[in-house]
């Protein structure tokens, strides 16, 4: 390892390894110590090791740029520490380390050591076979560590995790777990969105030692993982990176632009040496934790000032998420890049080659607030909404979406998904599964929250864990099931994932019955047709006739009336064969209220 090159790289703004100089590092002779304090007149080490201020050490010039260090022998993990800095006016400050690989639980603030050298890994396998998933199934399970499962007061740890969580979504069908952020932070009511520590795994649940086991056995197990990072602002407390060293330093200089819409500071997103410390964080979490993607959090707000469209484009902001997402790629091929981003800035998901941001994914909140909103009308004025379940599809292939139900969805105030859902509670669980029947046959890799499979009608709350009892009640135990059953028809159907972004991947076959409120289409693969029928009105159709892609028998896979998921029967037990009227490939069906059915065709070589 060459110190002075990554030193170097650091101030140049092109680091994705500032984590093997700054920090806390073991070391033959002891623990070195570095830190990045370039308006301090003096800095120390303090901790459990010098009796805190009795015996301070005082740390050595690195270079003229404000890196400090100093080794300390005979220091054993664990340990507790902070710098003390003497600012240019004379102040004392004590804060934790930027590069601190573990923390103390709040309410206390001091970092700790631990010597990652010695994490154990077992998934070469795993990480050697993963890719980007633009042709394979993605279907995510967003959670919050400290609100799945609770063991009385308490969270699950990571260990306790790994032992339920893990055969849970083996059972139900997810290929991947979104952990929202374990970047240390210090009120729990933030989720972890801000952040303290950006090299610091939150000690809430477990050390690093015990994630590491938690990661292993998910790879082991085939189960990937992404982890939301938050690099447009930090926490204000005057132990982390506010005024590090008695001046601006991660935050803009001017007051405006430093305090954010949170009640946090905002990153200067032009200064080299904070581009350095995210782009690091990133690539560490990557490198030493083995996630399988990094989703970043509120990307409007790193593209327009405060996500103000009115104030124009950050452009130092956008610059800094290109570079990342470029180093990112070059150094880690294979680890998805995904963006929370609101805005409709163009080319989110073009490569930077091409003047794109260069994520790989982009949640497509466009089409879930529309969604949200249909089904939440009264069907007598969905005449008039009609277009808001096809304009997504107008739009989908200039970026490649991702399509999200997450947490965002269930918390302030505005109510779960499913009690979004026009109506009483049957019609709310009607549509429901409807909304989930679209979702699954809509092009795009899915993403749903934590309690989402249940039905849940209480909003998150991160001092709870879920609803598991709900499911001793028959509506929500038969939801439930259908959940499961659309899982398992998403990983076995290559015609859900395989061409989710090839335009001849997804047909119309009626997106204008808005009389009807009949929505229908069919998504295509190699070997079969799937077809999707969406009826949106609490009217039954009765030898319904819709055109088909091709003659033959199509077999129904998925009915949300069937009565096992708690509907009233009204499905076709036996395959429907096209009739021919007018030159036409007509199948007749009968449609429930709010009914979702899918069919499917095995491909007539050579014939139509």
């Amino acid at each position: 390892m060459n110190l002075e090159r990554i030193i170097e790289e650091f101030h140049q703004g092109h680091s994705l390894n500032a984590y093997e100089v700054f920090g806390a590092h073991f070391v033959d002779e002891g623990v070195r110590f570095t830190v990045y304090a370039p308006h301090a007149e003096n800095v120390w080490v303090v901790g459990s090791f010098t009796n805190w201020d009795e015996n301070q050490i005082l740390m050595e010039r690195m270079n003229f740029q404000g890196v400090w260090t100093i080794t300390v022998p005979s220091l054993s993990e664990w340990e507790v520490y902070k710098y003390k800095i003497q600012t240019r006016t004379g102040n004392i400050l004590y804060k934790a380390d930027p590069f601190a690989f573990y923390s103390e639980t709040r309410p206390n603030t001091a970092s700790k050591l631990v010597n990652l050298s010695k994490l154990s890994w077992t998934d070469e396998k795993w990480l050697n076979n993963r890719s980007l998933n633009f042709d394979k199934p993605m279907n995510i399970y967003e959670l919050y560590v400290g609100g799945w499962k609770r063991n009385g007061e308490h969270p699950y740890s990571y260990d306790m995790l790994a032992d339920e969580l893990i055969p849970y979504i083996k059972e139900n069908g997810y290929t991947h777990i979104e952990l929202m952020p374990l970047s240390e932070y210090p009120f729990d009511g933030s989720w972890g969105y801000q952040v303290s520590g950006y090299y610091s795994l939150t000690s809430r649940y477990g050390n690093p030692k015990e994630f590491n086991r938690f990661v292993d056995r998910c790879h082991a197990a085939g189960i990937g993982i992404i982890i939301d990072m938050v690099p447009v602002h930090f926490v204000k407390d005057d132990f982390g990176l506010r005024y590090f060293d008695g001046e601006a330093l991660y935050e803009y200089p001017n007051e405006y632009d430093a305090n954010s819409e949170w009640g946090t500071m905002n990153f200067n997103l032009w200064n080299e040496e904070v581009r350095s410390f995210l782009m690091s964080s990133a690539a560490f979490w990557v490198n030493m934790y083995h996630m399988d993607g990094i989703r970043i959090d509120a990307v409007s707000n790193l593209i327009y000032w405060a996500g103000n469209r009115d104030r124009g484009t950050n452009d130092g902001a956008i610059y800094f998420v290109k570079r990342l997402n470029y180093y990112m790629h070059k150094e880690f091929p294979t680890v998805m890049m995904i963006a929370e981003d609101s805005s409709d800035f163009p080319n989110v998901t073009a490569p930077t080659e091409k003047d794109g941001l260069g994520f790989d994914y982009k949640w497509d909140l466009g089409w879930m607030n529309d969604t949200l909103k249909y089904y939440g009308t009264d069907p007598i004025y969905r005449y008039y909404d009609h277009h808001k379940l096809t304009f997504s599809m107008a739009y989908f292939y200039s970026e490649k979406f991702l399509m999200p139900f997450s947490h965002d969805e269930n918390v302030h105030g505005k109510h779960t998904v499913i009690d979004r859902m026009w109506g009483d509670y049957d019609a709310k669980f009607a549509q429901a599964k409807n909304l989930y029947a679209y979702m699954y046959a809509h092009p795009g890799k899915k993403l749903n929250f934590m309690g989402n499979e249940l039905g849940s009608f209480r909003e998150f709350d991160e001092t709870r864990q879920i609803d598991w009892e709900l499911l001793q009640y028959p509506k929500h135990y038969s939801f439930n099931l259908f959940i499961k059953k659309l899982n398992e028809l998403y990983l076995s159907h290559a015609c859900l994932y395989e061409g989710d972004y090839n335009y001849d991947g997804f047909k119309w076959i009626d997106a204008d019955n808005n009389v009807q409120s009949v929505y229908s289409f069919y998504r295509n693969s190699k070997d079969e047709y799937l077809v999707c029928v969406l009826n949106l009105s609490n009217t039954t159709y009765e030898n319904f006739e819709l055109e088909m892609p091709q003659s033959g028998y199509y077999k129904e896979i998925l009915n949300s009336d069937d009565q096992i998921y708690g509907g009233n029967g009204m499905v076709h037990p036996r395959a429907i064969r096209t009739s021919k009227k007018t030159g036409k490939n007509l199948l007749k069906m009968n449609l429930a209220p709010f009914a979702a059915v899918w069919f499917v065709a095995k491909k007539n070589r050579g014939k139509k």
